[in-house]
């Protein structure tokens, strides 16, 4: 007679987990949820993730095959461009349009977006694929920051697909290249948290359902434009920067690394 096994099955050695939620999986198990999908979203989902574990890997290695410094250009905001900046670039724009399904990149090392002529999707990917570049030679943490929208009614791929109000993303997340590799993402009902496993080459949920702690330590902002804010975000943070009685911690200033240790 067969066995019947109705949920997961976990052998008798402790600490040992053996159903592991991949990325994969979660986002199969979030298409269910939805009667008409066509998969094509899961696709977009697959390729970004395809993009993350690239860019992890070469961020590891580039010490070795002389992958930092400066490119010797600078992109159309002004930043001077890492050689990482450029292949991340490069990942990038191949992985999506490997996808098939997704129709138009905007990258911030692009001065316009990318269209994808033989896409047949009707997905916009927005990213900033090594955010935080310039802290590469002291090997500080950078990551990649990116977000999807489906594309306007009948449209072919142009800017107004994507310059749109940040609730009309059908998902949002980051990465975040360290000592590990964290994937924070959202499909628009929760944040959950995910750790790239080098050995099974998978992205794993570690830290399902996050939440922002009621009592904060740590701010996040860019002071050199201190000038341009107003009174009130000026006078908040001054407040935020006096010592405390009851809190010796320090107000750290970064972005992506600071962001997910909030």
């Amino acid at each position: 007679m067969p066995t019947l096994i109705n949920g997961p099955r976990r052998d008798s050695t402790e600490g040992f987990d053996t159903d592991l939620i991949t990325l994969p999986r979660f986002i199969i198990e979030h298409q269910k949820q939805f009667k008409n999908a066509t998969g094509d979203f899961t696709l977009v989902l697959n390729a970004l993730q395809f993009a993350f574990k690239f860019v992890s890997h070469t961020i590891r290695r580039a010490e070795l095959v002389n992958l930092v410094g400066l490119a010797g250009a600078s992109n159309f905001t002004g930043d001077q461009q890492k050689k990482l900046d450029v292949l991340g670039d490069e990942i990038f724009i191949n992985a999506m349009r490997a996808s098939g399904i997704i129709k138009v990149l905007v990258s911030e090392e692009q001065e316009d977006l990318i269209v994808f002529p033989t896409s047949t999707g009707t997905y916009a990917v927005c990213c900033d694929p090594i955010d935080g570049s310039s802290n590469l030679d002291a090997g500080v943490s950078v990551g990649t920051i990116a977000s999807i929208f489906r594309l306007l009614p009948d449209s072919s791929g142009t800017i107004n697909d994507v310059l749109r109000c940040g609730k009309e993303m059908v998902a949002a997340c980051y990465a975040m290249y360290g000592s590990s590799t964290h994937l924070v993402l959202t499909l628009g009902d929760g944040v959950d948290g995910f750790t790239l496993d080098t050995n099974l080459g998978e992205f794993i949920l570690t830290h399902p359902n996050l939440r922002i702690p009621p009592q904060k330590a740590i701010y996040s902002i860019n002071e050199g434009n201190t000038l341009f804010w107003n009174e009130t975000i000026r006078t908040f943070i001054e407040k935020v920067k006096q010592p405390q009685p009851d809190n010796n911690k320090s107000a750290l200033l970064r972005q992506v690394c600071w962001v997910h240790g909030c």
